[in-house]
């Protein structure tokens, strides 16, 4: 794995291109089967697709959603709960997931 660099991270997409797509794929497999498939696909592709991992440091990531998130959302299958409970499952997957491929964990 390559070495972090906080700097770097600015340029996420030239220096930790595979990093990104490996904790965004792991993310999904880990929650594929707890979660209805067409609400987590959707979540994928129409959010997810769209989002921004961010570095706040000492090891912390989070992930910047789009800005029209809620508009994305009602053309996604189930309810409002449902969609709030997924969306917070993955994002906190894909953070945990850059912690460890980062190997802040």
């Amino acid at each position: 794995m390559t070495e972090f660099d906080a700097e770097k991270f600015d340029e996420k997409y030239v220096h930790y291109f595979e990093e990104l797509e490996t904790a965004y794929s792991n993310a999904y497999q880990e929650l594929h089967g707890q979660y209805d498939s067409e609400v987590l696909r959707g979540i994928d592709r129409q959010i997810l697709s769209e989002s921004e991992p961010v570095y706040e440091g000492n090891g912390t990531f989070s992930i910047r959603l789009p800005d029209d998130t809620a508009a994305r959302a009602q053309s996604l299958p189930g309810d409002e709960a449902t969609f709030d409970t997924v969306l917070s499952a993955f994002t906190d997957a894909i953070e945990r997931e850059l912690r460890r491929l980062f190997e802040f964990e």
